[in-house]
């Protein structure tokens, strides 16, 4: 007689704890320990605006200023902001972009509106996308989830992890999305604006600089005309 033996479906199975090494253990609990701070000078805080059901944003640069602009896709339509000043400077609450003859992707694009308007931008979030991930002149942006799912967004000059100096001095800790989810964070292409977007709100920094910055192709966030 065969006897059977009951086999357990992989998700009755238990999950074995991550091992970590000494190395890694090390990293995860240096960036457990460091707490939001405000980031440095000249990156100065203009807003930390509620957006419900934010989907994604992207970067687009004034046709008439040349500030950058920021566009906000979410389940209530689109916003556009200065970064400048923070404020919303146009919304369409039903925007039609499905309907865009040039046959983009409606969930990457959207159309322009207020100043950018008979443009398309390019949006990253919650279906995919990125934005550049440095400034161009020495600034880094990384994204790290030491407390998984919660994520944090670090900034730096260090050039990124493992980060060797001391917090608050090579690299800072400046966002915390354990409140909502985090749909993106990244520079401008300009390299002059911060941006952390989370499913429920917009935060920006900016910052003055006469320092020329790389606009060779490799980011995504870009205004296509």
């Amino acid at each position: 007689m065969t006897k059977w033996t009951k086999v357990g479906s992989p998700v009755d199975q238990p999950v074995p704890e991550p091992t970590f090494s000494p190395y890694q253990h090390a990293l995860r609990q240096r960036l457990l320990a460091a707490p939001v701070i405000a980031a440095p000078e000249p990156w100065r805080r203009i807003a930390c605006t509620p957006v419900g059901g934010l989907l994604g944003i992207g970067f687009a640069s004034h046709p008439g200023t040349g500030h950058d602009l920021v566009m906000v896709v979410s389940h209530d339509g689109h916003g556009l902001f200065d970064t400048v000043t923070g404020e919303r400077i146009a919304r369409d609450r039903d925007p039609d972009d499905e309907d865009d003859p040039r046959g983009a992707d409606p969930a990457l694009w959207c159309s322009g509106l207020g100043p950018l308007a008979g443009s398309r931008v390019r949006i990253a979030g919650l279906f995919g996308g990125e934005l550049h991930s440095s400034s161009g002149d020495g600034w880094t942006l990384e994204v790290v989830a030491p407390a998984w799912p919660n994520e944090r967004v670090l900034l730096s000059r260090d050039g990124g992890l493992p980060h060797s100096g001391p917090h608050g001095e090579h690299w800072w800790h400046i966002f915390d999305s354990r409140s909502s989810e985090l749909r993106t964070a990244g520079f401008s292409p300009s390299g002059k604006t911060l941006a952390v977007a989370t499913s429920s709100d917009l935060s920006l920094w900016t910052r003055d600089t006469d320092v020329d910055v790389d606009h060779s192709p490799g980011g995504v966030a870009q205004l296509y005309g």
